[in-house]
């Protein structure tokens, strides 16, 4: 942002942005007005307040009005006094007294509930921009996915198919199956089995891709043609009443928090967005995609792949990819992630795996610790 003083010298300015970005220049914003203004061509806004201009950029503006006011306005003090000026003061001259400073304090206090928290020195210490976080055993327990997912669609996999096999939909799944157990079978993978042609009739075809996908679940495969006919049967569970899916006690509470501030809330899984989506709509605390902006499973990559997080961070659009936390169970999801730059934290809950000792990632017990 652009810090002005009243009379309009800058004060501050905001870090050039690498190319292709063009450097930032306070005239391109428009006439500077003495009241909160929105421009819809830039999306930024302009207040001022005891003296003290403020121009923020979009992400700042597209908060509420309300919000942008009283953060925008906090901003600039907490600058001002990093400069060593008294934000209290019509000239914002240096700062002379106590008084100053302990009035920093209150604002200080007020930002970080906001925006983040502040360290013993003062500073900022911001929530990332976009949270993405793995389900099972970070929002879900793994016992969920073993002991009710995985078996449900074991178990309904037949009837599906022969309910479902002449849907465009289901064709289209065991096009993909067939494909996949064409590589497993050339690769030696255990458990597959050669799926006949469509003219052995549907009851062998039918038998011999229930043996395919028991197998694959048997060894939890992260394989889109699994993923991908699993989505539909759980659908069918979740339509039924079936199926619910449960969340830790803590999940909706910080998605409902993290949704207040502003944060971007992804799921990345290797279950298919499909899944993603029954899951968190149909919760044991209702439906939380409210509080979700995307979904991502293995067609942007493997999760202990490095280059599927670059993925993720180019097709968000942050700045930087450590302005995005990603939360996983799964140490080397955490060093995929880590290589590709993003802030990291390892979930520990009940039922999960161990780590590696000295493994360097923090760890959180609940959401509500970030």
């Amino acid at each position: 942002m652009y810090v002005l003083s009243g009379d309009w010298s800058i004060i501050s300015s905001p870090s050039p942005k690498p190319y292709p970005h063009k450097p930032p220049k306070c005239s391109n914003c428009a006439p500077l007005f003495m009241k909160i203004e929105v421009y819809p061509k830039t999306t930024a806004v302009l207040v001022r307040h005891h003296g003290i201009y403020v121009w923020g950029d979009s992400w700042i503006s597209a908060k509420t009005q309300a919000e942008c006011y009283h953060y925008l306005f906090d901003a600039a003090a907490i600058k001002l006094h990093h400069l060593g000026l008294d934000w209290s003061t019509p000239d914002h001259g240096p700062i002379q007294n106590v008084k100053g400073f302990s009035s920093i304090n209150s604002v200080i206090k007020r930002v970080a509930t906001k925006v983040g928290t502040v360290d013993s020195n003062f500073k900022l210490q911001p929530y990332p921009r976009c949270i993405v976080l793995d389900i099972e055993g970070t929002t879900t327990p793994i016992s969920f996915v073993t002991d009710v997912l995985f078996p449900y669609a074991r178990d309904n996999v037949g009837r599906h198919l022969s309910a479902t096999y002449d849907s465009a939909e289901t064709q289209d799944d065991i096009k993909l199956l067939r494909s996949q157990v064409e590589d497993d079978l050339k690769q030696g993978v255990l458990g597959a089995v050669p799926i006949p042609s469509e003219d052995a009739g549907k009851e062998k075809v039918i038998a011999s891709l229930v043996a395919n996908v028991e197998a694959m679940i048997k060894a939890d495969r992260k394989i889109t043609a699994l993923k991908q006919l699993q989505g539909h049967i759980w659908r069918t569970g979740f339509e039924n009443n079936e199926l619910e899916g449960v969340v830790f006690d803590d999940v909706p509470e910080a998605l409902e928090k993290w949704h207040a501030l502003g944060i971007k809330v992804y799921i990345y899984s290797s279950g298919s967005r499909l899944a993603q989506r029954l899951i968190f709509g149909n919760t044991n605390y209702g439906d939380l995609r409210k509080y979700l902006s995307g979904f991502f499973d293995t067609a942007v990559g493997y999760k202990r792949e490095t280059r599927s997080y670059v993925e993720i961070t180019e097709s968000l659009g942050v700045d930087k990819p450590s302005d995005m936390l990603f939360v996983t169970d799964v140490y080397q999801e955490a060093t995929a992630a880590k290589a590709a730059g993003l802030e990291v934290v390892i979930s520990i809950r009940p039922g999960n795996g161990p780590l590696p000792e000295n493994h360097g990632f923090k760890t959180i017990n609940s959401f509500l610790e970030i």
